[in-house]
């Protein structure tokens, strides 16, 4: 049987590959520390699943919704990003959809023509791409010169007539890093003048550590606004992963085009998680801040014993999100293994401690670590990787 060329290009997630490996493990009584996933470990707040039983019970979740969602919750969207941005939109300018990961795959499938190029910096998202490479189009990935955040003279020099759009990844996954509010108006002030799409994929927004400050683009006026496309969700300041709650916010046009695409895919988001949002949104934020503390904490705790492993090199603390992206190029070559890969594959064998090799974000010298898991788990996990790469010294 053969299968689509499209799809045959595509390769699948290194994320959920390596968190389906060491789940396999687990299941065999093996006890493994996963650093591989990026999942809050905290459950949903209380108040969130009360009003999805209150759904249930008052039958509220039992039909199908409009296909981006109902009126309630986009509102409510609109309503949190004046709140936090001070910038104005209307519910016919959102979209809710299963998951913020879907709502970048309709956006490609709504944007993107043939061979159209769209600028991904690195290290990228690993779905980024692929995503891309599924609506015909093609990722063109931008190398930042300082290994960070790329600046607007780099993706000046991969624009060609056929570049259609950038996306912006800020806090960063994998690297936790924030681009501030100068870099992201010479981003925005490029775009428009050069007619670029601005796809800005906030969802670690709430996220932010050690006094840093998260700056969005579309607070940065009008014209960039424009400009504009919000992607976000609920997933990671809320810890609703499983509730599947993502939604993107765009010139109507884009809304109503994305409307037709996802009325033929998935049609609504589960009607039980949209009231389950419409909770978080507009119920107490403390529950967010109160996560956000911890995983402060984490990373605080974790960092200074990360750099201090034989080998390993991370020059700027991250900033937000709740990843370490470390540059393990030395510690590879002092351990003998002939790549980050076959690394990480020994030090989840070995040590059953589970990360992600870089190659899946575009940097092969580099590994991403979750620290969204508890302390003892994390204090445990850096203890192992230190004995796992003394012992291969």
């Amino acid at each position: 049987m053969k299968i689509a060329s499209r799809v045959m290009q595509v390769q699948p997630s290194a994320t959920l590959a390596l968190s389906a490996k060491a789940k396999e493990m687990v299941a065999k009584g093996i006890d493994v520390i996963n650093l591989g996933v990026g999942e809050p470990d905290f459950n949903t707040p209380r108040k969130i699943k009360e009003a999805a039983i209150n759904a249930i019970e008052t039958g509220k979740s039992d039909f199908y919704t409009p296909a981006t969602g109902i009126i309630e919750l986009k509102q409510a969207i609109c309503d949190r990003l004046r709140k936090d941005f001070n910038t104005e939109y209307t519910t016919d300018q959102v979209a809710v959809t299963v998951g913020g990961k879907f709502s970048l795959y309709v956006l490609a499938q709504t944007l993107l023509n043939d061979n159209d190029e769209v600028l991904i910096p690195l290290p990228y998202w690993v779905s980024y791409g692929e995503q891309v490479k599924l609506a015909g189009g093609k990722p063109v990935f931008v190398m930042p010169s300082n290994g960070a955040k790329v600046t607007v003279d780099e993706l000046e020099r991969e624009r060609t007539s056929k570049t259609r759009a950038v996306i912006i990844n800020s806090p960063q996954n994998p690297s936790g890093l924030i681009y501030n509010r100068a870099e992201l108006l010479a981003i925005g002030e490029w775009a428009v003048k050069n007619d670029i799409i601005l796809i800005a994929d906030d969802m670690y927004g709430k996220l932010v550590y050690n006094g840093h400050q998260f700056v969005s683009l579309i607070g940065l006026g009008q014209k960039i606004k424009d400009q504009t496309i919000l992607v976000s969700g609920l997933s990671k300041a809320y810890a609703m992963t499983g509730w599947r709650v993502g939604y993107t916010v765009a010139p109507k046009k884009v809304i109503q085009k994305m409307n037709v695409v996802i009325s033929h895919a998935t049609s609504n988001l589960a009607a039980v998680s949209q009231y389950a949002a419409l909770e978080a949104l507009t119920g107490d934020q403390d529950v967010v801040e109160k996560m956000r503390i911890q995983f402060e904490k984490r990373l605080n705790t974790v960092y200074p014993q990360l750099i201090a492993l034989p080998g390993v090199k991370l020059a700027t603390k991250p900033e937000g999100a709740f990843y370490l992206f470390p540059n393990i190029a030395e510690t590879v070559k002092m351990t003998g293994f002939s790549s980050t890969e076959n690394f990480a594959s020994a030090l989840l064998e070995e040590a059953h401690v589970a990360v992600v090799a870089g190659v899946a974000f575009g940097m092969p010298e580099h590994i991403r670590l979750s620290y969204a898991t508890d302390m003892d788990s994390l204090n445990e996990a850096l203890k192992r990787m230190k004995i796992f790469i003394e012992k291969h010294l």
